[in-house]
């Protein structure tokens, strides 16, 4: 944790400005976590359902990129029954989370609206190395929420795309049909699906980056776990925007939550 700040004077040199923020986070953490001993220790966040579909989703999309770009670079090896395979479970697993997130989770947490301007705005300030207070996020926060509408935007341009494409490839599901769209629109397809394709390859690696910083373990670990800690829920979240079951309503040794 940084205890203090520093900036840069006129003349280029490092000098104190204050001190740092953390403390005071760190301070009105302590104090919230005292006095809000009827929250669970460990509280759920991500359910055995939703991390499943998560680690399926991931499997495939890498399978996906590795088969498609690798032949590109040069490696030569039989990619296309890889790839509409791995496609498949994609569109399944795409299929399987809008039913289960519409009927069996708080479908609209993972959405951005015009009630999340004043997040945003507190975001960019804080980008740019204010310190301003904001309000905090609810159960995702803005960040994730943003990139949750680039990739179903691409998921599903590449989806739709690619099972058109499908009936051009010999596969054991149906004949194959090259003439069922005009020669235009099989290229509106294929430019399509490229770019959704490449767009995928800079949101995933990006993914990947935010997911192994320290400052961010704390979300991937709880999509490996299922669960983060009381502590964590007070100092990223806002009650008020994201409420958990307090300990007496979870089985005992349990984490306990809403989904």
């Amino acid at each position: 944790m940084d205890l203090l700040t520093w900036g840069r004077s006129p003349w280029g040199e490092w000098v104190l400005t204050h001190v740092s923020w953390n403390l005071f986070w760190a301070s009105l953490t302590d104090r919230l976590e005292a006095a809000r001993k009827d929250l669970p220790e460990k509280i759920e966040r991500h359910n055995l359902t939703a991390r499943l579909f998560h680690w399926v989703m991931a499997a495939s999309m890498f399978v996906l990129l590795f088969t498609a770009f690798l032949p590109i670079a040069g490696v030569r090896f039989p990619w296309v029954q890889w790839h509409w395979m791995a496609g498949l479970v994609l569109i399944a697993a795409i299929a399987f989370h809008i039913i289960h997130a519409s009927f069996f989770l708080d479908f609209w947490s993972i959405w951005v609206g015009p009630k999340d301007i004043p997040e945003f705005k507190a975001e960019i300030l804080r980008e740019f190395g204010h310190d301003v207070p904001g309000p905090k996020s609810g159960k995702y926060p803005l960040g994730n929420r943003l990139y949750h509408l680039a990739i179903v935007i691409t998921g599903l341009a590449v989806s739709i795309s690619g099972a058109f494409m499908l009936v051009r490839v010999r596969t054991p599901l149906f004949v194959r049909n090259p003439y069922l769209l005009r020669d235009f629109t099989w290229g509106v397809t294929y430019v399509t699906h490229g770019l959704a394709g490449t767009g995928l390859v800079g949101l995933v690696i990006a993914h990947v980056y935010f997911a192994v910083r320290p400052d961010k373990w704390w979300i991937t670990k709880s999509m490996i776990l299922g669960w983060i800690t009381r502590r964590q829920y007070l100092e990223h979240h806002e009650p008020s925007r994201w409420v958990v079951g307090r300990r007496s309503s979870s089985p005992a040794g349990k984490p306990a939550g809403q989904a």
